[in-house]
């Protein structure tokens, strides 16, 4: 369990960009967060409320920020660590070290959505010690203006809260949802219900967006079937390996390259064979891994004489009794591969073409050979 968590915290979520920490957790930006930002900020170019509008987004940042740490502050209430924060266009994501069981996913779960409400509580609070005006026309609330911004990220609090209310996947409802089932249903059921609301509610949010040219409402309704459909295929994917070993669905015949070969003869290794990951050797020992990414770097910036050994890089190393469920989440934020370890001996590699492949054969009732 120590080694799994010092791989997970090792591994950060791909696509996105470090920030900076909160009480010790990192906090990091999926790139499409940064697009979302960056296509908010050069659409308000020239507006004469700039600057309003950005105080705005930054109230609705920290809410989306405080949110999840309201998670995180949960967990380590019940002595779960939180690896990192993610920030993507529909929210936050909070990564723990470990599956929550169904009664601890309910408390963490529940902690993000009270601290929107306590939000907008407390700023609703001081708008009536300060005898200011409370508007609730939406045609007020959808002006920006000087006199109403604290105002807008209070309603924004309440908005975030009843979306995350709802009963589906990505929203914390919908993780609370499946917490409730789970505690009379096998979890992988209780995810697959869960996810298939998030679908309906993507479905029904694309529909409406495309009818009255909302294209923002298409655009969250497409991140919110990418994240049903996610937790549809994670769920399918611990089905089909909980209790199987890393072992049996690892290749154990595969192409090394000695510290002293040259980018040349990687690169026919690359044309002459399937594999797109080479282990690099020096002896029996593995000192780093050459992908087919970091192969063609080293082609356009070094030359094809150039030796592998300089093109090394971490790889992450997986013990073959492991739990392959337990290693999906891992394996998908390391990329294409993983080399599987016994001690200080290599003795197989798991990538996700032979993953998937695996997976596919378990679906048609295909036994491990263990």
């Amino acid at each position: 369990m120590e080694r799994l968590a010092l791989l997970n915290e090792r591994t950060p979520t791909a696509g996105t960009v470090p920030a900076f920490k909160v009480a010790g957790v990192p906090v990091r930006l999926h790139f499409t967060f940064v697009l979302l930002l960056a296509f908010l900020v050069v659409t308000d170019l020239g507006h004469e409320s700039s600057g309003t509008f950005a105080l705005y987004l930054a109230g609705l940042f920290a809410s989306v920020l405080l949110h999840e740490l309201a998670h995180a502050g949960a967990a380590a209430h019940l002595r779960v660590r939180t690896l990192e924060i993610v920030m993507f266009p529909i929210g936050g994501l909070s990564r723990m070290e470990r599956r929550l069981r169904p009664a601890e996913e309910l408390w963490v779960t529940l902690a993000g959505p009270a601290a929107n409400l306590a939000i907008a509580g407390v700023i609703f609070g001081y708008m009536a010690l300060t005898k200011q005006a409370v508007t609730i026309g939406m045609a007020e609330l959808l002006q920006p203006s000087d006199g109403n911004v604290t105002q807008r990220v209070a309603f924004a609090n309440l908005l975030l809260a009843a979306l995350n209310f709802m009963p589906a996947f990505p929203m914390d409802g919908g993780r609370v949802l499946r917490a409730l089932l789970s505690m009379v249903r096998p979890a992988e059921e209780a995810t697959r219900v869960a996810a298939w609301m998030g679908r309906m509610l993507a479905i029904s949010m694309g529909l409406y967006g495309l009818v009255f040219s909302e294209l923002l409402v298409v655009f969250f309704a497409f991140f919110v079937w990418l994240g049903a459909t996610q937790e549809t295929a994670a769920s399918l994917g611990r089905t089909l390996t909980i209790g199987i070993p890393v072992r049996a669905a690892m290749i154990t015949e595969f192409h090394k390259l000695g510290h002293g070969d040259t980018v040349r003869e990687a690169a026919n290794l690359l044309l002459s064979t399937s594999q797109q990951d080479f282990p690099i050797m020096h002896g029996d020992q593995v000192i780093g891994v050459l992908d087919r990414n970091g192969m063609l770097r080293a082609l356009a910036q070094e030359g094809p004489e150039a030796y592998v050994a300089a093109m090394e890089r971490d790889f992450i190393a997986l013990e073959p009794d492991a739990d392959l469920a337990e290693m999906l989440p891992l394996l998908a934020r390391a990329g294409r591969c993983a080399l599987v370890m016994d001690g200080a001996r290599m003795v197989g590699m798991l990538t996700s073409e032979n993953l998937s492949e695996f997976l596919l054969l378990r679906r048609f009732g295909m036994e491990p050979a263990v």
